[in-house]
């Protein structure tokens, strides 16, 4: 008989991330104007747009496309991102804290610095690309897929993620201080790497492989010297 959990669920199972489903109407495109604050952008199609240092706080995007757009240092805290898909995107310093993304696909991204703290992430797919240094402490992630990407020290210091899997995806130095792990799958992660908060893994599903890959870290936390025999 499989061990119950403490919510009578099966320990052996994980539930898994619900996936984004998107059905764009046909789109509108956008025209050269600055992104404004608070802005409402609804059904348009942003391709190769330059919205470099723009800024566009509490903006809110709904059944809209962003390809090969530049986001450099783009403002963007407490948008709202509903339904919308963005494609190639590129950027360093894109200030996204305290926005909302819900059913949201990320395809091919490349990013840097990317200010996602105190985000709400709702059926999320981010797929291919590489992202460094994310910031999402203290975000709320649900039904989020990381898949087929490179996450180079993303710190998920005090977020909670729940039912958020990791799909052939690389995830180096990650940062899990203070985090609240439901039912992450993080089977599909290679390298799997922690920096911090290996404490906080409960919650989490890993291979036989990575808990052998994660036993000096897990002995360090727990004070235990590994010797050889004599």
């Amino acid at each position: 008989m499989a061990r119950r959990a403490a919510d009578g669920r099966s320990a052996t199972t994980v539930r898994a991330a619900r996936r984004p489903e998107l059905r764009l109407p046909p789109l509108t495109p956008f025209g050269r104007g600055a992104l404004e604050p608070d802005g409402d952008y609804d059904a348009l199609e942003f391709t190769g747009t330059d919205l470099t240092g723009g800024d566009g706080a509490g903006a809110r995007f709904m059944d809209c496309a962003l390809t090969e757009c530049a986001l450099d240092e783009a403002s963007l805290p407490r948008a709202r991102l509903l339904d919308t898909v963005l494609t190639g995107v590129r950027g360093v310093g894109t200030d996204l804290s305290e926005a909302t993304l819900r059913d949201v696909e990320l395809r091919d991204a490349r990013l840097g610095g990317t200010q996602l703290h105190g985000a709400v992430l709702e059926r999320v797919l981010i797929r291919g690309g590489k992202i460094d240094y994310l910031n999402l402490r203290r975000s709320r992630l649900k039904d989020v897929v990381f898949e087929g990407c490179v996450l180079v020290e993303p710190d998920f210091g005090g977020a909670r993620l729940e039912r958020v899997a990791f799909v052939d995806c690389a995830l180096k130095e990650a940062d899990l201080s203070a985090a609240t792990l439901v039912d992450v799958d993080l089977r599909g992660a290679a390298p799997l790497e922690l920096a911090r908060g290996v404490d906080r893994l409960s919650g989490a599903v890993i291979s036989p492989a990575q808990l052998l890959d994660l036993a000096p870290v897990l002995a360090a936390e727990l004070g235990v010297r590994v010797l050889a025999d004599g």
